[in-house]
């Protein structure tokens, strides 16, 4: 297995020993099942929990807060104990997979451009490729002016920003997103659904913790509902619909009456 490889901002990483290694051309980019995991092996947080995730497919991991989303993708990168089941990821030649925390982590003495800099020297981008994307990317996210600029005079949505273009900058196989709404302004949200839109199309699977439902619906191609660290009800909005007996009803409808069960 290759060692986890940490950036400036988040994480994009290969499989490290807790998972085992989705090789390129898979029809699964992610598949976790029968995951047991926590802080306590006598109490642990996550159990028996399973979800997949397909190339160009975005998962909603949506509950309650204290529901175990946060934890659930900290337990898929081995950032806490994993006590049974299995967390298999793509591999190195499989594309890898990023991890964009809820709290944006940057390096105070780094200027924005320095952050992208770092990242392809980290990841062999070349002299040439790095200059084309990271330009596109700062003018795909309205960053230009702050090319230079020291993340200490960004906002919470800008250096949320700075963490999905570090991220975007080596287009990993696969995204793990944790509450990426929090604190952002309608146009931030606007330019981070176009994102997911556009790495989407490219072919990427996202895995999305959130919850804020009424994006979660109009973005996810399916939605795992988790209570107690265990998921209670996955599938498409249609497929939640008739799970709930509610034809038509907003997922904010099904979701309070599938939890309140």
């Amino acid at each position: 297995m290759e060692e986890s490889q940490k950036t400036v901002a988040g994480e994009v990483c290969q499989p490290a020993d807790h998972a085992e290694q989705i090789v390129n051309d898979s029809p699964i980019l992610l598949e976790v099942t029968n995951l047991q995991s926590g802080y306590n092996r006598k109490n642990p947080v996550i159990s028996d929990l399973s979800l997949h995730i397909k190339p160009g497919e975005i998962v909603g991991l949506i509950g309650p807060n204290g529901a175990g989303k946060s934890t659930t993708i900290k337990a898929i990168l081995g950032l806490i104990d994993k006590y049974q089941g299995e967390v298999r990821l793509p591999g190195k030649q499989a594309g890898g997979y990023a991890y964009i925390p809820e709290l944006p982590s940057l390096y105070a003495e780094l200027t924005l451009w320095e952050h992208l800099e770092i990242m392809a020297m980290a990841y062999g981008i070349g002299r040439d490729e790095f200059n084309e994307r990271a330009d596109i990317l700062l003018e795909q996210f309205d960053m230009k002016t702050s090319k230079y600029s020291f993340p200490g005079d960004f906002s919470k949505g800008m250096r949320q920003k700075v963490m999905i273009m570090c991220s975007y900058l080596v287009q990993p196989a696969l995204y793990l997103v944790d509450e990426p709404f929090n604190g952002l302004d309608p146009f931030a949200i606007n330019e981070l659904l176009e994102w997911f839109a556009s790495e989407k199309s490219r072919g990427a699977g996202l895995l999305l913790s959130t919850h804020v439902l009424d994006i979660a619906q109009k973005v996810c191609d399916r939605l795992v509902l988790i209570r107690n660290g265990r998921v209670i009800n996955e599938g498409s909005l249609p497929e939640l619909q008739l799970q709930a007996g509610m034809q038509d009803a907003s997922l904010f409808e099904v979701f309070t009456h599938l939890m309140s069960r």
